[in-house]
């Protein structure tokens, strides 16, 4: 006898499926490792050596934070059965904000004044949902609107008449540092430069450990401080969420918000927290931006990453793990962008092979259907490769969307989203 879905949404997740698959951080190394691996035999039939240099890894993560800490905060607000399309304009105001508390105050300071900052925008959509049972789509729309037009009013008091600002960006800001692992990417330690095995491995030209050795070191050397701190949310979101009993009540408020309210669980209340959270992770995502990534806010710099973050909740079937993996991809894919044309080329390739290989999978787990779909995806790709043996400079600035439209639309999926998300809830008020 299989559980309800309701039952299965509110279990945590899996751990009993063997020594690797069986638990999130085994099955993100497992693909992990095969995802190197095609890129490998990818690199040796093109030739590019792009696919797994330390640069294109590295690119891959930083523009993989935003869209993760975006997702993540979908994730909360979603699971507390709030949508929440208006983390596109909470991300602006962790933007603005963000970089107003690094030019004034310091960069750490700019962290946690652009986690405030997007926290109000949570805090406005929380009461105009929660309170007012105004339509959650609605909201964040209207959410995203005001924070284009809000902080275009505040950089234009606060920078228009600074050096190097304007109405649409701010000055150079101070950034929060960053670090290499001693010994694995050549960081210091106590003074001492010490070796950089990753790099030397990623020298050696030998299949596969190099290509894995360049990853590694990407991934390891020059890593920002806010990186590590926004990785270390992905765990703390599966610890928080599905093992103490304040996730469990906020799910249950997703779930089931008037079963929860005949248990004693204060949903508004949850509900709250959820969405504060939201825009919390949000605005600590646009915050990324200009204090890791570019150095100043500039308007518009979000780029539909809050929308993003929503297609990677939704890939990542509304779990932390999953999240993180649908981040990757698309960042993986932003960072061919600047890797040149048979980069682009040769991603299209590797979006081939590793549909074909899901889609084996898939028949061998007995979802036929889903195999028909990845097969016919991944004919798409091939289709894409051979026919674009010059790709033209417009693809390459919508490799990245297409690809994870691509993914989205064919890999498997057991999704389940929240059984409450979006509805509106009155205390009291049970529907029928």
């Amino acid at each position: 006898m299989t559980a309800p879905p309701e039952l299965e949404a509110m279990t945590p997740e899996p751990t009993k499926k063997g020594f690797l698959m069986g638990s999130p951080a085994g099955r993100i190394l497992v693909w992990g490792l095969a995802g190197v691996l095609i890129l490998a035999i990818v690199e040796a039939i093109t030739g590019t050596e792009e696919l797994t240099r330390r640069g294109t890894a590295s690119a891959a993560l930083r523009l993989a934070i935003p869209i993760m800490l975006a997702g993540l905060g979908g994730l909360y607000s979603e699971r507390a059965g709030v949508v929440n399309i208006g983390l596109e304009g909470m991300m602006i105001m962790g933007t603005w904000f963000g970089a107003w508390g690094s030019w004034m105050f310091g960069p750490w300071e700019g962290v946690l004044i652009g986690l405030i900052g997007g926290a109000i925008g949570g805090l406005i959509h929380a009461v105009a949902t929660v309170t007012f049972n105004v339509d959650h789509i609605v909201s964040g729309v209207a959410i995203n609107i005001l924070a284009l037009g809000g902080m275009r009013f505040l950089a234009a008091i606060a920078y228009a008449d600074v050096a190097g600002g304007s109405e649409v960006q701010s000055p150079r800001v101070e950034g929060v540092g960053s670090f290499s692992l001693p010994f694995l990417a050549g960081g210091s330690l106590f003074g001492w430069e010490t070796p950089d095995f990753f790099g030397w491995l990623e020298d050696q030209g030998w299949f596969f450990l190099s290509d894995l050795g360049g990853v590694l070191r990407g991934l390891t050397g020059d890593v920002s401080w806010l990186t590590l701190i926004s990785l270390a949310i992905v765990p703390l979101s599966m610890w928080l969420l599905w093992r103490t009993a304040w996730g469990l009540r906020l799910r249950s408020c997703g779930e089931n918000p008037w079963a929860a309210e005949s248990l004693g669980v204060a949903v508004y209340r949850m509900k709250y927290y959820g969405v504060v959270i939201s825009g919390a992770l949000a605005g600590l995502g646009g915050a990324f931006l200009p204090l890791v990534q570019s150095g100043l806010y500039r308007e518009g710099q979000t780029g539909g990453r809050g929308f993003i973050g929503l297609a990677a909740l939704i890939f990542g079937n509304w779990r932390p793990s999953g999240i993180l993996a649908g981040s990757a991809l698309f960042g993986f894919g932003d960072s061919l962008r600047f890797r040149g044309p048979e980069a682009v080329r040769a991603l299209f390739l590797a979006v081939a092979i590793g549909l074909v290989i899901y889609a084996g999978w898939s028949f061998f787990k007995g979802q036929r259907r889903s195999a028909i779909f990845q097969i016919a995806g991944a004919a798409v790709a091939l289709l894409l490769y051979f026919q674009l043996e010059d790709v033209p400079t417009q693809l390459i600035g919508v490799t990245p969307y297409l690809v994870t439209l691509i993914t989205l639309a064919i890999a498997r999926q057991r999704l389940r989203m929240p059984a409450a998300d979006g509805a509106r809830y009155r205390k009291g008020e049970a529907v029928s």
